[in-house]
């Protein structure tokens, strides 16, 4: 069976490896479901190091959410990466909701939608 039609493809990212940024580095430790109105939203947990800034150091933790799931993993790309379809979340009421679930359950400075 092949993808749902609707959402788009995401290629899953690796976790537990340091990004290179301008002022510094972010890691995705953790990939996340979250059941919400009949449906799963996927999340990612990180942080964010600044330590090569001329205004000082600093970190935070953050959520990212890349939207509803629509068909899960359901190939791999050349690098060995799984791949997703997703529909980002858009509605802002539904945005605020997910904030709520993923504020209570994860300790983050901010949450981004993708």
């Amino acid at each position: 069976m092949g993808p749902q039609e609707t959402g788009e493809d995401y290629v899953h990212p690796y976790l537990n490896q340091e990004n290179a940024a301008i002022a510094g580095y972010y890691v995705l430790t953790k990939e996340c479901r979250l059941p919400f109105h009949g449906m799963d939203v996927l999340y990612y947990i990180g942080y964010g190091v600044l330590d090569n800034s001329c205004c000082g150091i600093g970190g935070c933790a953050y959520a990212l959410v890349p939207g509803f799931i629509t068909h899960w993993r359901y190939k791999k790309t050349a690098e060995d990466l799984f791949v997703s379809r997703i529909e980002p979340i858009r509605d802002e009421a539904f945005q605020n909701e997910v904030k709520q679930l993923i504020e209570k359950d994860e300790m983050v400075n901010q949450i981004n939608f993708l």
